[in-house]
């Protein structure tokens, strides 16, 4: 557990040095961002995915890029050393988070 909260927040990390819409102040930001993400992505999600699954199954799954912005928003407004600038940039950095946490997952 310790070891995927170390990625991820390296991930966090990365992701917001990579893009310039998105503030994390420093490393312990980026872990609280992960715990954040791990909490919300384990409780929320779900609830959310289920309650937008008409539209997700039209998207063909592309409206999960929707919640995870929305999950990343509500991060942003609950800490301070976190900022995503809109609702595009929380998308974007959703989808870079993603990769860089597939290729440090792959690499570790």
């Amino acid at each position: 557990m310790i070891y995927t909260l170390l990625i991820n927040s390296v991930a966090v990390f990365l992701a917001g040095y990579l893009l310039k819409g998105v503030v994390v102040k420093d490393f312990f930001a980026a872990i609280l961002v992960a715990i954040g993400l791990a909490v919300l992505n384990t409780f929320l999600k779900p609830i959310l995915v289920f309650f937008t699954l008409p539209i997700n199954l039209l998207t063909l799954g592309l409206f999960t890029l929707v919640i995870n912005a929305f999950i990343i928003v509500i991060i942003d407004s609950v800490m301070e050393d976190f900022e995503v600038e809109n609702f595009g940039w929380a998308v974007l950095f959703g989808i870079v988070l993603s990769v860089i946490n597939g290729l440090l997952f792959w690499i570790f």
